[in-house]
């Protein structure tokens, strides 16, 4: 978002003109993701579901394709490969998903063993309350909260933030 003062000077509303910086983009996501997560996580708390919300977009890829690779995981859900395996280590502790060799032998296959279809069976109506809450959120914002993340994760692939980081330097 940007906003100009004085008719042409425009700054982004992530610096001040005087130089005094405003919460960074960064911590304004980090804010955004520590608030969601710990109030979903509180929900699940509440119904004592033994679930963390970082094992959403793996528990739901399964559901859609169960026996993908940690690579195809990783590729679906849009995060790095390491990330996912260090979820899977905490789902597999939680007893949710299993991890096998596939049929190529460097792969390693995840399933939702039968205790996490269980809890994904138990956590639907959550996730529904979930989808409709954020609904809800989207029409109090100025834009659409989805509409304007995705808008910026498809921006950042064109042109990585650092690029543009880099672009503005002095030489």
């Amino acid at each position: 978002m940007r906003r100009c003062l004085g008719g042409e000077k425009c700054i982004s509303t992530y610096a001040m003109a005087d130089g005094d910086s405003l919460d960074g983009l960064g911590t304004l996501l980090r804010r955004l993701v520590f608030a969601l997560d710990g109030d979903v996580q509180a929900i699940y708390d509440e119904h004592g579901l033994a679930f963390r919300p970082r094992y959403f977009p793996i528990v739901r890829a399964l559901i859609a394709v169960d026996g993908l690779t940690v690579s195809q995981l990783a590729t679906r859900i849009g995060i790095s490969q390491p990330a996912v395996t260090q979820t899977l280590a905490e789902m597999r502790r939680d007893g949710l998903v299993s991890v096998d060799r596939a049929t190529d032998r460097r792969a390693r296959a995840v399933r939702l063993t039968q205790e996490g279809h269980g809890m994904a069976r138990r956590l639907e109506p959550i996730w529904r309350a979930i989808g409709i809450a954020a609904t809800q959120l989207d029409g109090e914002l100025s834009a659409p909260l989805g509409i304007v993340l995705r808008e910026a994760l498809e921006r950042l692939r064109a042109m990585p933030f650092r690029d543009r980081v880099r672009g503005r330097l002095e030489p």
